[in-house]
């Protein structure tokens, strides 16, 4: 996962943000923000998927000052990133969700969240699901098993106009669930 040191370079908290494929992605600018305003240092992993103009990818290395992680290293390659402090999985698919749950480490980023479980490391997801998908039998098992593994979970964000009429996905909320642990 990372060096094993937990803390970024600078001696503050590293947060390891997971940024998967959904319309929403585009705005991860405002959660790397965020995470910086509250002295997070940041590092992002994005699925292949995502990779491919989900979100601008030059931005988030220019706000971050590291490149994004989508691919395994190769042996002898030095890690980029310090052990994580935190996890955020923001915006967090259908299929991430059920991937990392069943254990099925396909891709570094599903890798990543299922390492980070099994380190005991806090990890906050906002849900960015239709609501057909939501009501998937599977993707609720998923739900329950996360829970069960500690994993906080945002309210769900389907794209459209929520009580009272918000359509902004929430960013910060990722890092208000790290704090509540």
């Amino acid at each position: 996962m990372g060096d094993g040191e937990p803390g970024g370079s600078k001696g503050a908290p590293f947060l390891y943000v997971v940024v998967c494929a959904a319309g929403v992605a585009s705005g991860v600018g405002a959660l790397i923000d965020a995470a910086l305003r509250r002295d997070w240092e940041v590092g992002v992993f994005a699925t292949p998927v995502a990779m491919d103009g989900f979100f601008d990818t030059a931005d988030v290395e220019a706000r971050t000052g590291r490149p994004i992680r989508s691919a395994w290293r190769r042996p002898g390659e030095p890690r980029p990133f310090p052990a994580p402090d935190a996890v955020v999985v923001a915006p967090a698919t259908f299929n991430t969700v059920n991937k990392w749950a069943a254990g099925l480490a396909d891709t570094l980023a599903v890798a990543t969240l299922c390492e980070a479980c099994g380190l005991g490391v806090p990890v906050g997801v906002l849900p960015c699901v239709s609501d057909a998908l939501a009501s998937h039998p599977a993707y609720r098992a998923s739900l329950d098993r996360l829970r069960g593994m500690g994993v906080r979970f945002g309210d769900p964000y389907e794209g459209g106009a929520a009580a009272g009429g918000d359509r902004r996905f929430h960013w910060e909320r990722a890092l208000d669930l790290l704090e509540r642990r």
